[in-house]
């Protein structure tokens, strides 16, 4: 039995190195998608190169265009009337507690100084 682990542990560096040899040399050697991949990520870089500046759009790249700039702006404009609708509720909620607290004010002053001897407002006194 130790002779059976002493032959696997000698046996285990050399499967080891033959293991990393056959990837390192299968990495030398090319493969034909590795070139298919260069080859259209090449060809998606030249598409800027071959278009000079003054040539037209195509079609369906100004469709592509179009499009991209269409969803900008909407959302461009949903964003922009989010934050008004927001600023108008702000507003209206502080619209609100002001006339609240001013509502509140008058009528602790109208308590306040009534002394009981003759109505709130002119208009309540009777006709004599």
């Amino acid at each position: 039995m130790a002779r059976l682990h002493v032959a696997l542990l000698a046996l285990l560096p050399i499967v080891l190195i033959l293991t990393v040899l056959s990837e390192v040399e299968s990495a030398a050697v090319k493969n034909g998608k590795e070139k298919a991949n260069e080859r259209h990520a090449s060809d998606a870089s030249n598409v800027f190169k071959r278009r000079g500046r003054r040539s037209p759009y195509s079609y369906t790249e100004y469709v592509a265009e179009h499009k991209l700039q269409s969803a900008a702006s909407e959302r461009r404009r949903e964003y922009y009337e989010e934050q008004s609708n927001e600023y108008e509720n702000h507003l209206e909620e502080s619209r609100n507690e002001q006339y609240e607290r001013n509502r509140e004010n008058a009528e602790q002053w109208r308590e306040y100084h009534y002394d009981g001897l003759y109505p709130q407002y002119p208009h309540h006194r009777p006709y004599v």
